[in-house]
């Protein structure tokens, strides 16, 4: 069966132009070309499954069958084998290793954290006053993922350190991965910076294991978890690294645009505030009470829709049949959440922010594969609970309190790296 390539396609350079210029509206389209579209990144080709039939079979069905793909090698430098990009029995073994780390009790535990951290931030803000919550909520994020992860204060230094350089490692290794390999030996600026700021990040992160490891006592956080497992220090450091960059990126930029959605739609909301009083009365959320707020999780989930993460690669182990494509051992696939989440054919007018498309009668009938923000299989982001917590918690906190208006005058821009991350987001902080 032969696949259609993809139009767009530079010589030598492949597609690379219009996925770095045009990110989500070049690859929104692709669906449109059939089930399986073949891109170039350089000279290299490259598989993009757009059908969220084809995605349940790469991430599940067929899971096995593959490895992380090429895009993720781009960031072993940063997270060497973290959890990530490990793979086979390696990624198995350390899975079941930071299991524990996200059970009930603990999770329970973090709540709290969450909890308090929010209602700090939004202890801080004063009536009228213009908030960039973009910032705010990539700070609450750096805090809340650090506090889980490290309880001393040379776990301070490390958030610190996270909050200057996650970004940037994110933004450059996004570019590495959708650019020939020469690019990332060019000495330019951005390579600098990348380098730089990972040398940065793996040093304060061993610094902090080599402080617990003086003591040896389990402080309740995520990385005694680790270290108590039988991790080795680089192990540990890996995997809080990976730990780092992925509590951070997916909960603040989801954080941001929920606030977004909520002061363009007024309707929905006072269906929030309406069930947050109903269901807290007053009280401050807690990990029992979350179950309760359903609406608010629709709202959660058609945020984590509209604004997911571009795209995940994976490599075959094997010779694989993907719909009818003899596929090579050592094939690059690509599978697009932000792609399969805006597909009419799985979402009714996908660009119109709608939370009643999560009530269970409609979402009953969204097929296997076509949602997927935190993807899907034994690949599956360890942290997805974790993180939807740290969502619910923080707008219930901050909702029960406070208003955030979109101010006049200040559109709202969108910049694309792995993700859609605002410009800026000022918003006035207004009294319930």
């Amino acid at each position: 069966m032969s696949v259609p390539v993809a139009p767009g396609r530079w010589p030598f350079l492949g597609h690379t132009p219009a996925l770095l210029r045009q990110r989500f509206a070049f690859t929104d389209t692709l669906p449109g070309h059939g089930e399986i579209v073949k891109l170039y990144l350089g000279p290299a080709p490259v598989y993009f499954v757009a059908s969220p039939r084809l995605a349940h079979e790469v991430l599940v069905n067929e899971g096995p069958k593959f490895r992380k793909g090429a895009m993720f090698d781009k960031f072993r430098p940063f997270v060497g084998n973290g959890l990530v990009l490990s793979n086979g029995d390696f990624h198995l073994r350390q899975r079941r290793l930071m299991q524990p780390a996200f059970h009930r009790d603990r999770l329970a535990a973090y709540a709290e954290i969450m909890r308090r951290a929010a209602a700090d931030l939004s202890g801080s803000w004063r009536a009228g006053e213009v908030r960039p919550i973009d910032d705010d909520m990539q700070s609450l994020a750096v805090t809340i993922v650090g506090e889980a992860l490290f309880s001393t204060e040379l776990g301070k230094a490390a958030i610190a350190e996270a909050r200057r350089s996650i970004y940037v490692i994110i933004q450059q290794g996004m570019i590495r991965a959708l650019s020939p390999k020469f690019v990332e030996k060019l000495p330019v600026p951005g390579n600098r910076r990348f380098d730089e700021a990972i040398a940065r990040m793996q040093g304060i992160v061993m610094e902090v294991i080599r402080d617990w490891r003086r003591e040896g006592t389990d402080r309740g956080d995520l990385l005694s978890t680790l270290l108590l497992a039988g991790m080795t220090d680089e192990q540990a450091r890996d995997e809080v690294l990976t730990l780092l960059t992925a509590g951070i990126e997916t909960t603040a930029l989801a954080l941001a645009w929920t606030f977004h959605e909520l002061g363009r739609h007024p309707d929905v909301e006072a269906r929030v505030h309406a069930e947050l009083d109903e269901v807290l009365g007053g009280d401050p959320v807690t990990v029992d009470t979350l179950p309760r707020l359903t609406y608010v999780r629709q709202v959660v989930d058609e945020v984590l829709r509209q604004y997911p993460l571009w795209m995940l690669m994976r490599r075959t182990l094997t010779e694989v049949d993907l719909g009818g494509v003899r596929l090579p051992e050592g094939a690059e696939v690509i599978v697009s959440p932000h792609a399969l989440h805006h597909d009419p054919t799985s979402f009714a007018d996908p660009d119109r922010f709608d939370p009643d498309r999560w009530a269970p009668e409609r979402a009953a009938a969204i097929p296997k594969g076509a949602f997927v923000p935190f993807g899907a299989g034994t690949r599956q982001c360890i942290g997805n609970r974790f993180a939807q917590n740290e969502i619910v918690i923080t707008l219930a906190t901050v909702a029960a309190r406070w208003r955030l208006v979109p101010v006049p005058g200040k559109p709202v821009r969108v910049k694309f790296t792995s993700a859609a991350y605002p410009e800026s987001l000022p918003m006035t902080v207004v009294p319930r």
